[in-house]
């Protein structure tokens, strides 16, 4: 009866976080441009919500689980999605232009934000943001980390609105610049945050960029891995430190694998590496991908309805003006990259 009583106690707050992802899609499917992907719309109705009336108390249950255990359970699922052996091999060109934004965003980012003061969860979801797949990636950094609802709704409004510029000034900048379709796609690929933003960005140039573009957006997503596996590191090696604080030098936490590698990123992993040989079929694959999506978009909208922009308004300009900084180096990095590389 207790597993009957929490299950019942769940389905308010979960199902109100569906309701939201399903306007989001709806909403999304509208716009004539595919401009702004659902999971940032979720965020933001879920915001404006909680700016009208926050849910009640019978919400709250359904709503933390939708935002940490679907959230994760979401980011299993997307393994499906990824065929590392054909990424890689279509990818090659992209490795070391993705090198050296990866290296931009978390070194450079680094000392960004303990110039503007920062904390450095938030710090460092935007740079996992901008530096690898917009809000996948901080999806599946912000449980590893411990991060708050409001860090990672900053850090996902901060990634939306430079991938809009970005979207708009990428194809005018690239024909300025005489960019190949090649070249474009590469530079739109490692450059521009979000999916969805890639996506619109590399097509607004020609379908050759486009179709490049969104190849080269599926390799950097393959970072999340390491990405998410040096910031478990960390998470446990502060943790470790606070503990032996807390208990004297007679307190040593263990680090365990799950613990260095969460159980949902082994998950992740572990689809990824099924799928890449080829035993998961193209059909449920793809049924997986759509189903990790939605249920992304719902845990976006449950962090949203958690999220006030009061709370947001405390942290002030400096996350927003860390964001401009790190996109504005990646995007000139990239490019200086490919011309280094002779690819322009």
């Amino acid at each position: 009866m207790n597993t009957v009583k929490k299950i019942v106690a769940l389905l308010p707050g979960f199902a109100l976080a569906l309701v939201i992802a399903a306007a989001a899609k709806f909403i999304e499917g509208l716009l004539p441009v595919h401009l702004i992907g659902a999971s940032v719309i979720a965020l933001f109705i879920g915001m404006i919500i909680n700016g009208i009336r926050r849910p009640g108390e019978k919400f709250e249950p359904g709503l933390k689980f939708t935002s940490k255990k679907m959230l994760k359970f979401a980011i299993i699922l997307l393994g499906a999605s990824l065929n590392i052996a054909v990424v890689l091999e279509v990818g090659k060109l992209s490795l070391c232009v993705m090198f050296f934004t990866l290296l931009t965003c978390f070194g450079v980012g680094h000392f960004v934000g303990k110039a503007l003061k920062i904390n450095w969860k938030l710090s460092n979801l935007i740079s996992a943001g901008t530096g690898i797949c917009g809000g996948s990636a901080i999806a599946a950094i912000a449980p590893v980390i411990d991060a708050d609802d409001n860090d990672i709704a900053y850090s996902m409004s901060a990634t939306f609105l430079f991938d809009m510029a970005m979207i708009v000034l990428f194809p005018i900048l690239g024909r300025a610049m005489g960019l190949s379709d090649m070249a474009y796609g590469l530079w739109a690929g490692t450059a521009v945050n979000d999916t969805s933003s890639v996506v619109a960005a590399g097509y607004a140039f020609s379908e050759a960029a486009g179709d490049f573009a969104t190849m080269v957006k599926l390799t950097r997503t393959l970072s999340i891995i390491p990405t998410v596996i040096v910031f478990a590191l960390i998470s446990a090696h502060i943790k470790r430190k606070e503990a032996a604080a807390e208990g004297g030098e007679s307190v040593k936490a263990k680090l365990h694998i799950t613990k260095i590698l969460p159980l949902f990123i082994l998950g992740f992993i572990g689809l990824a590496v099924i799928n890449s040989v080829g035993l998961i079929p193209a059909a449920v694959s793809h049924g997986m991908k759509e189903i990790s999506k939605f249920l992304m978009i719902a845990a976006l909208g449950a962090i949203g309805l958690g999220t006030s922009f009061k709370d947001m308004k405390k942290s002030g300009f400096a996350p927003m003006l860390h964001g401009f900084i790190i996109s504005a180096l990646v995007v000139i990095v990239a490019i200086a990259v490919e011309y280094f590389m002779g690819v322009v």
